[in-house]
């Protein structure tokens, strides 16, 4: 359900910050200039009202991707810069004390709007922006290269295999305690060569569940990133994950007979000749193939 506004905690953050931080940044402009009620608007269908726990604001986590395009940030930078960037927890919205939201929230959320929502409201904020005169209108020339990553393309049987071997590990990490009976029970099944049998996915993917069943009660930040990789593989979306060694990475394509795992990178040009670069995983900026990876 949705969180509801503190007004006192907002006007003493306000009033603090408005002191310790420069008003004419084009941050602190966008911030002010743009009417985020319509992230709330668009994403009140994801949200049940008297139901669940408190969750952050939509425009909060909305304001956090943001930044991901505007500095460059991944998930896990972003949400580092806001414990301790005053300018950026600022723009977001966040208050000076309290948690703030981790990377695995920034990823569920996403995985909720979905890349046809998200579009829309990115393209929101930009009209907005623009009518505001916030934006130059210079031409910009944006190339995009492959960037393959370092890591073997594992079937689905041996994807889900290295994401329990994850999961077990993080449960030991956070509980302190080994946990021999976990890796008998669900790290017993052998490396899988060549293109597995319908059998042996069903019996992976029975084995996942069982295993999510068995870890729930763990509670631990290690085990709960790692629980959220499993499930993703366990029932993935566009968004799909192509290796748990490096889970950002995505199946790409640069022909549709030539696919790869690894990161699209974006160059962008101005007409004065400014030069600003981003990666991020292959998928999102090119949907995969409908239907199951080459298994």
């Amino acid at each position: 359900m949705r969180r509801a506004p503190n007004p006192q905690l907002d006007f003493i953050d306000t009033s603090i910050l408005e002191r310790l931080l420069p008003t004419d940044h084009e941050l602190q402009r966008i911030k002010a200039t743009v009417d985020w009620g319509y992230v709330d608007a668009e994403t009140a269908d994801l949200y049940s009202p008297g139901v669940g726990r408190p969750a952050y604001p939509a425009p909060v986590l909305f304001r956090m991707l943001f930044l991901e395009h505007y500095a460059t940030l991944s998930d896990v930078e972003v949400a580092d810069q806001c414990r301790y960037n005053l300018l950026y927890r600022a723009f977001v919205g966040l208050p000076l004390s309290g948690p703030t939201p981790d990377d695995t929230t920034l990823v569920v959320f996403r995985r909720r709007l979905g890349v046809g929502r998200f579009g829309g409201l990115f393209d929101g904020l930009v009209a907005q922006c623009q009518a505001a005169g916030l934006l130059e209108q210079r031409l910009k020339i944006v190339d995009a290269t492959h960037v393959v990553a370092n890591v073997a393309i594992p079937n689905s049987v041996n994807l889900l295999r290295e994401a329990r071997r994850k999961v077990v590990g993080a449960v030991e990490t956070d509980t302190g305690t080994a946990r021999p009976d976990l890796r008998e029970r669900f790290q017993t099944d052998a490396f899988i060569r060549g293109v597995p049998t319908a059998a042996m996915l069903t019996e992976s993917v029975a084995l996942s569940d069982a295993l999510l069943q068995e870890i729930a009660p763990v509670e631990g930040v290690q085990t709960a990133a790692a629980r959220a990789l499993l499930e993703q593989v366990l029932r993935p979306t566009d968004d799909t994950v192509a290796s748990v060694v490096d889970p950002e990475a995505r199946l790409g394509y640069k022909t549709p007979k030539k696919p790869f795992v690894g990161y699209k990178l974006h160059v962008a040009r101005g007409a004065g000749g400014h030069q600003r670069a981003r990666h991020h995983g292959a998928g999102a900026c090119r949907q995969p193939a409908r239907g199951q990876p080459a298994p």
